[in-house]
């Protein structure tokens, strides 16, 4: 990854990183609960949320005090490793989603998207 980048997100396995104003935040991560119904949050390795459906959505990232847009990235990607994984993509479809997500939401500056 470029560092003179301002803005990307950089994917490694399930741990994502966020590039804001040349500030990486991160890892965001998850897991599988472990009936697979949804997946744990966490950031630096704590939890903040789950998300259980499209409808049922818990994060709580204020303790960390991270700007608006690095949380509304990381949860949009972290969602869709979700809908993804329940919905049986595969990695090109994923990419695919995910990026039109990010568009729709007005982050593309964030894009392309990196994978390690």
């Amino acid at each position: 990854m470029s560092e003179l980048r301002t803005h990307g997100v950089l994917i490694e396995d399930t741990r994502i990183w966020v590039i804001h104003r040349r500030l990486r935040y991160g890892p965001f991560d998850y897991e599988w609960i472990p009936n697979l119904r949804g997946i744990e949050l966490t950031f630096c390795g704590r939890k903040f949320g789950e998300i259980l459906s499209e409808e049922e959505i818990y994060a709580d990232l204020r303790e960390f005090r991270l700007p608006m847009r690095v949380v509304e990235v990381a949860v949009l990607v972290l969602g869709n490793a979700l809908y993804s994984g329940l919905n049986g993509y595969n990695d090109f479809e994923r990419r695919g989603i995910l990026e039109g997500r990010l568009m729709a939401a007005g982050c593309d500056r964030f894009l392309p998207l990196e994978f390690y």
